[in-house]
């Protein structure tokens, strides 16, 4: 028995297979499903959505959003999701390096709101680094 994971964002289908296990970023943290699990809609927040296939982790970035968990099925709708695929840690680590000096130098709210978003996305993207090259 396996898990229906569909991953939708406002202009594609991102993600739709089949999985044994998956770990969410949740709003109140990591979040573990596997078949059988009971129902559940949780907000998610931007971090990384790892997936486990034939016991290989795939590992996926969610810009935020929700997940439905029903019957097996697993409905994640997103504001962005980008896949992982060849990710270069050093390339990673130097993002993130660039986020975190632009919100150090952000003065206005709104810029250390954007920044603060983009420090977010750089530490999802090392962390899907780390899991990609694992």
């Amino acid at each position: 028995m396996t898990l229906k994971i569909r991953v939708i964002a406002p202009d594609k289908v991102v993600w739709d297979a089949n999985a044994e296990e998956i770990i969410l970023p949740s709003s109140t943290g990591q979040l573990g499903i596997l078949t059988g699990h009971i129902p559940l809609l949780t907000a998610l927040d931007i971090g990384v959505m790892r997936v486990r296939i034939k016991k290989e982790w795939k590992p996926i970035i969610l810009l935020g959003g929700f997940a439905e968990i029903k019957n097996n099925n697993i409905t994640i709708l997103v504001n962005g999701a980008e896949e992982v695929n060849e990710t270069n840690l050093d390339d990673a680590k130097n993002n993130l390096e660039e986020a975190t000096k632009i919100l150090e130098e952000a003065e206005t709210n709104k810029e250390k709101i954007e920044g603060t978003q983009e420090l977010r996305k750089a530490k999802a993207r090392l962390q899907a680094a780390i899991i990609n090259n694992n």
